[in-house]
C-alpha cells in the first residue's frame, strides 16, 4: 500500500488551479492555430490572433486568460493500492483546501455561492469544487482540475429522448443546443457530449469528455465518425469565433457513450469556450 500525504494533495490542486488558469493546454494552442489557418472570413481571423496573443500574454504576465476563472471541478482516479496520510485524512477535503489557497495566492476570482436560492453570498474561498471521485487498479493518484466558465456552462442542455428518435434526433438536438449558445458562450467551442448511462450520469460523461485532447478520435468507429459529422455540421452554422460570423465554431466535439436502460436514450451537451483550461498531475 502506498501513502500519498494531505498536504501533497493540497499543494497538487493549488498549483494546478494556478496553471490552469494562465495556461491553455498545447492541444488548445495548436487547435486554434489550425483554426486561425483554416478560417476565410478575415474579421474572424483576426479574433482568432487576439485570442492566440491573450494566452500568450496569459502565460507570460501571470494573468487569468478569463475574468472567469469558474467553478472548480476535480476528476480523481484514486488507485485502490492509495492511502492518505495521517490517517483519517479526507480526501476531499484536501482537495477543496487546494482550491481555496490556489484562488486565494493566484489572485484568482472567487465565484462559489453559498445557496443557489435565499442565500447567494459569495464563499470567498470558490468552495466547495465539484468532485468526481473514483477507485482505479495501481498505486497513483490523478488529479485533473477543471475551471468552468458560467457563460458556457449556462448553455450546456440535457435531455432525456426516446430510442425512437435514434441518432437522428440525438444530432438535432447536439446541434440545436450549440446554435442555440451562439455567441453567449464564447466560441470556438469545445462540445462535450455524453449519450447513455441514466439521467446524472450522460452530464458526467459530457463533462467528462472535455478531458481529452481535441485531435483524439473516439475508439469506437462509429462514434469517431459521429465526432467528425458533428463537428462539420457545427462549423457550417457560420456563428464563427465570439459569434462574428465564420467558418469555424467548434474546435472539436468529443462523445462519451454508456450503456443504457432499454426504454432510455439520455443525451448531454456540454459546451466549453475557447479559453478551455484544465490540468492534470499525477501523483
Amino acid at each position: 500500500m502506498r501513502t500519498i500525504s494531505f498536504e501533497a494533495v493540497v499543494d497538487t490542486v493549488k498549483n494546478l488551479c494556478i496553471e490552469a488558469a494562465h495556461k491553455l493546454p498545447e492541444d488548445v494552442i495548436i487547435a486554434i492555430e489550425k483554426a486561425y489557418e483554416r478560417e476565410d472570413n478575415q474579421r474572424a481571423r483576426n479574433i482568432f490572433q487576439r485570442l492566440l496573443e491573450n494566452a500568450r500574454v496569459a502565460q507570460t504576465e501571470q494573468y487569468p486568460l478569463c475574468q472567469d476563472t469558474g467553478v472548480t471541478i476535480v476528476f480523481v482516479e484514486q488507485g485502490c493500492e492509495t492511502i492518505l496520510s495521517p490517517e483519517g485524512s479526507n480526501l476531499f477535503d484536501a482537495i477543496n483546501r487546494g482550491v481555496e489557497r490556489g484562488y486565494r495566492e493566484g489572485y484568482l476570482r472567487k465565484s462559489i455561492v453559498y445557496d443557489p436560492i435565499y442565500e447567494r453570498k459569495n464563499t470567498q474561498t470558490n468552495t466547495p469544487a465539484i468532485i468526481y471521485h473514483e477507485f482505479v487498479e495501481g498505486d497513483k493518484l490523478k488529479i485533473s482540475v477543471m475551471l468552468k466558465g458560467g457563460g458556457c456552462e449556462n448553455r450546456s442542455r440535457f435531455c432525456m429522448l426516446k430510442p425512437s428518435d435514434g441518432v437522428e434526433g440525438v444530432e438535432h438536438f447536439i446541434i440545436e443546443t450549440v446554435k442555440n449558445a451562439g455567441a453567449d458562450a464564447c466560441p470556438p467551442f469545445v462540445v462535450g457530449v455524453g449519450i447513455g448511462g441514466n439521467f446524472e450520469y450522460s452530464c458526467f460523461l459530457a463533462k467528462k469528455a472535455l478531458l481529452r485532447k481535441l485531435d483524439s478520435c473516439h475508439n469506437e468507429g462509429y462514434y469517431s465518425t459521429f465526432e467528425k459529422r458533428l463537428c462539420e455540421r457545427i462549423n457550417s452554422l457560420g456563428i464563427g469565433p465570439m459569434g462574428m460570423g465564420g467558418g469555424i465554431t467548434a474546435l472539436a466535439v468529443l462523445i462519451e457513450a454508456a450503456p443504457c436502460h432499454i426504454a432510455s436514450l439520455p443525451v448531454a451537451v456540454n459546451i466549453e469556450c475557447h479559453s478551455h483550461r484544465h490540468m492534470t498531475e499525477i501523483l
